[in-house]
């Protein structure tokens, strides 16, 4: 069976590998219709991971073990390996096939003298074992291994790739698993969502941002209140293999008349309508006159929702202009916007929830669309679920909380007795 390396070393990991790439856009066009998302998402995760080269290596190391079981030989999608299937890929790692286990470490990459490019290293394998020994895995290995796994599902959920984590499931059930369950803190889970009062800031940052310097930031306004309108995840936005969206994907319902934003294939490979509220449909207008554009799109319109503001200078779309964003581009445009916003609370003397905006994401936005939706729009939570295409009704309820200093606010002036008082 054949493997490659999927990840650069640490100087290389934002330029990618063109025959990398190749392989991922095989695969996903072959067997596992999400590889490409599963990538990027993956080289986001090692590239937080760049200043520590101990610990980049060794996310390397088992994220592309654990991918090209996925890919290549089971030919599943990350998202749909369960706990069980966990214990086939131990199975894997424990007995791996004799032609994919190594002698020595070698680098994964090295340079084509030919072409003056890098290449994936043909000495390269995914285990290595003690020469003139048996391949095995020890029990330490093992327990590395899926530690670093737990982690690798631990961001996807937090990016909302998937709703489970099987290598920690695999954790709990396995003899590494501790008798002490560690549940999330009310602190940590209060992080995934801006407060009322954090989203104004980045609201009206932008806002002013767009007024400022429109040329570069209508396009940053539109951005992100698509985002927090449509509850969207960052591969709903950017282009990607076999993805690129266009000013087609709005339709109007011709029963209805309202408006809708098309999803053709989202997580799980789904599909997802999701209507747009009347202040959307006014900010998709503003957007399109800015940009020169009718009103409203027309059928099938192939224009690019966030054309790029320079040439691509690598990848499917290098030399293009009127491209879309990328996934890393858009994650960057919308940290930077974020990280601006915090710094003007921090300057209205708001410190604590200027940190705690430093620490949210592009993906935060999603999930603060649907807390507000819940929380102070009202809105029946099997609306909000498909929307925000979650498979469990579960999912959503999850969503009916407050920040914890809403909620110390609004104990604060509830009565011990609502008759007191009345004659």
């Amino acid at each position: 069976m054949h493997a490659i390396p999927l990840f650069e070393a640490i100087d290389y990991i934002e330029i990618g590998n063109p025959t990398v790439n190749q392989h991922v856009t095989a695969i996903t066009m072959n067997c596992v219709e999400d590889a490409g998302y599963v990538y990027e998402l993956a080289s986001d995760l090692l590239f937080a991971q760049r200043e520590n080269e101990n610990s980049y290596k060794s996310f390397r190391s088992e994220i592309t073990c654990f991918l090209h079981w996925c890919f290549d030989v089971v030919r599943q999608s990350p998202g749909q390996i369960s706990r069980r299937d966990m214990d086939k890929f131990v199975a894997y790692c424990q007995s791996p096939p004799q032609d994919l286990i190594g002698q020595f470490n070698v680098a994964q990459f090295k340079l084509d003298k030919a072409s003056q490019q890098r290449v994936p290293n043909p000495l390269w394998r995914p285990f290595v074992g003690k020469r003139g020994e048996k391949y095995h895995l020890s029990d330490n290995a093992l327990k590395t291994k899926m530690a670093i796994l737990s982690s690798f599902y631990g961001f996807l959920v937090a990016e909302d790739y998937c709703e489970r984590n099987p290598a920690q499931a695999w954790m709990n059930h396995s003899k590494f698993a501790h008798k002490r369950k560690f549940a999330m803190s009310e602190e940590e889970g209060s992080g995934l969502a801006f407060t009322e009062l954090q989203w104004s800031y980045v609201i009206s940052t932008v806002e002013r941002l767009a007024k400022v310097d429109p040329e570069q930031h209508q396009r940053s306004l539109f951005l992100i209140k698509l985002i927090y309108g449509c509850y969207l995840r960052v591969s709903d936005v950017s282009a990607r293999a076999g993805y690129s969206p266009i000013m087609g994907q709005f339709k109007q319902d011709k029963q209805t008349g309202i408006w809708r934003f098309h999803i053709p294939k989202s997580k799980g490979g789904k599909q997802r309508q999701i209507p747009l509220s009347n202040a959307l449909l006014t900010a998709l207008k503003q957007y399109r006159k800015f940009l020169g554009l009718a009103p409203l799109p027309s059928y099938q319109e192939q224009t690019p929702i966030f054309v790029r503001h320079r040439a691509a200078g690598r990848g499917r779309e290098a030399g293009l202009i009127d491209a879309n964003l990328g996934i890393r581009q858009v994650r960057e445009s919308v940290q930077s916007l974020i990280n601006q916003a915090a710094d003007v609370a921090e300057e209205d003397g708001l410190l604590e929830d200027a940190e705690v905006m430093r620490k949210l994401t592009v993906h935060s936005i999603r999930h603060t669309g649907i807390t507000h939706d819940i929380n102070l729009n009202g809105r029946p939570l099997s609306h909000v679920q498909a929307d925000a295409g979650h498979e469990s009704i579960d999912t959503t309820s999850q969503y009916l909380h407050t920040s914890q200093a809403e909620r110390h606010q609004s104990a604060a002036n509830k009565p011990l007795d609502r008759l007191a008082g009345i004659e």
